[in-house]
């Protein structure tokens, strides 16, 4: 058995970028959520927040099941 070692760095670089870049996605959509509560709190609205925060749970939901359908496909 051979083992291309630059393929696994490859991937396993990859993965860890995707990581990271799902695990900022979500933490930008949970402070969004944050930032309407406290704009409800103060008495305004913050449409935008919220707006902004469906957006980074739904870009979340739709890598995960893009990685999902590239595993069972």
């Amino acid at each position: 058995m051979n083992i291309d070692w630059a393929t696994l760095g490859s991937v396993f670089g990859v993965s860890l970028g995707v990581t990271v870049a799902l695990v900022g996605l979500f933490t930008l959509g949970v402070a969004g959520l944050s930032r309407r509560e406290r704009a409800v709190a103060r008495g305004g609205s913050a449409g935008l927040a919220l707006s902004g925060a469906y957006a980074c749970f739904a870009a979340c939901a739709g890598a995960v099941g893009y990685g999902i359908y590239l595993i069972a496909g």
